[in-house]
C-alpha cells in the first residue's frame, strides 16, 4: 500500500524536514505545499534542501516521484479573465516547473470557483488556463492533477461529469484526477454501500487511467451535504471499512494515497494522527487511537 499524509514544509529544514516527518509516520509517500497554503509566499527553490531530502527519502524507501505537491488554495482558474486569473496561471506555471526540478510527478490543484458564471463558462475558463499552463510546462515531467470537490458554493469539479467535460476540453494526457473521499462523499457519491458502482461510474465518465492521487479522508457530514469537513479515519460518516476498501484496492496500488485528516486535540496539545491512521489502514483494522491520545 502506497500511503502517507500531508506534512509540513517549513522552518530551517524545509523539504528535508517534510521527508523526516513522513518517515516518522512510516509513510512511503507524502504531500506538501511549497509554501503556506493560504498565500502565495514561496522561498527560493535553492532554500528547500531538495538534494538532502532526496537522499533521506531514498534511505526511507520513498520514491521522490511520490512526493505530491499541492497548489495553494487562493488560486482560481474558473473566474473571469483579469489580473487575479493571470496571476494564478503564471503562479501555477512557476510551481509546476519547480515541482519538476525537485523530482515530483503530481501537482494537485483545486479547479476554482465560477462565482457568477455558469458551469459551462467556469469549465471553459479552467480549460483555457490549463491548456496554456500545460504548453508552458511541457518539459517539466509533471502531471496536473485536478481534485474532485464537494460542491460547496460555486465550486467547479463537484461531479464526474464536470471533470469529464474539463478533460475533453483540455485534451491532454497530462491532466489527471485526484479523488478525495471526503469531497466525493459530501458531493453525494456513495462510497460506503455503493463503492464499486461509484468506481464504475468514474471509469465510464473519466477513466481509471486518469486517477493519479487519492486523498483518503473521513467526513464529518452526511452524504450529499456539500460541506467539505474532514474527519479522522474511522470516526466520520464514511467509516473505516469503506476507506480501507479504497486504500487497499489493488487497482490503485501504485497511486499515492494521502491523508489530510485533522490533528487530534488533547488537554494541552494537538497531535498528528497520521502514524496511527497509516498503521490502521495497513493492518485493515480500526482501533480507537484518539481515546488513547486523550489518556496520554
Amino acid at each position: 500500500m502506497k500511503i502517507g499524509s500531508h506534512v509540513s514544509n517549513k522552518g530551517a529544514e524545509m523539504l528535508l524536514g517534510a521527508v523526516r516527518e513522513a518517515m516518522s509516520y512510516e509513510a512511503n509517500c507524502l504531500m506538501i505545499y511549497l509554501g503556506p497554503p493560504q498565500n502565495s509566499y514561496r522561498k527560493p527553490l535553492s532554500r528547500l534542501r531538495a538534494d538532502e531530502a532526496r537522499r533521506l527519502a531514498a534511505e526511507g524507501n520513498i520514491d521522490f516521484a511520490d512526493v505530491v505537491i499541492h497548489a495553494p488554495y487562493i488560486l482560481n482558474l474558473a473566474q473571469e479573465d483579469g489580473s487575479h486569473r493571470r496571476f494564478a496561471i503564471d503562479y501555477m506555471v512557476s510551481e509546476i516547473i519547480d515541482a519538476g526540478i525537485i523530482g515530483a510527478k503530481n501537482y494537485v490543484f483545486h479547479p476554482g470557483n465560477r462565482l457568477k458564471l455558469s458551469v459551462e463558462e467556469g469549465i471553459d475558463n479552467i480549460a483555457r488556463a490549463l491548456r496554456e499552463i500545460i504548453e508552458r510546462t511541457e518539459e517539466s515531467g509533471v502531471d496536473l492533477v485536478v481534485e474532485t470537490m464537494s460542491g460547496k458554493g460555486t465550486e467547479a469539479g463537484k461531479s464526474f461529469k464536470e471533470l469529464a467535460l474539463l478533460i475533453k476540453a483540455v485534451d491532454s494526457p497530462r491532466l489527471k484526477i485526484c479523488f478525495d473521499t471526503c469531497h466525493a462523499h459530501d458531493a453525494g457519491y456513495d462510497i460506503v454501500s455503493g463503492y464499486e458502482e461509484t468506481i464504475a461510474l468514474f471509469d465510464r465518465e473519466i477513466g481509471l487511467d486518469r486517477l493519479a492521487v487519492i486523498h483518503v479522508n473521513d467526513s464529518k457530514n452526511e452524504r450529499g451535504t456539500r460541506k467539505d469537513r474532514h474527519e479522522n479515519i474511522g470516526y466520520g460518516k464514511i467509516g473505516f471499512d469503506a476507506l480501507y476498501r479504497i486504500a487497499s484496492d489493488p487497482r490503485f496500488s501504485d497511486r499515492p494515497k494521502i491523508l489530510e485528516t485533522p490533528y487530534v486535540k488533547t488537554e494541552n496539545r494537538e497531535v498528528p494522527p497520521y502514524r496511527e491512521e497509516i498503521a490502521m489502514l495497513r493492518r485493515g483494522r480500526f482501533h480507537d487511537f484518539i481515546e488513547e491520545f486523550k489518556k496520554g
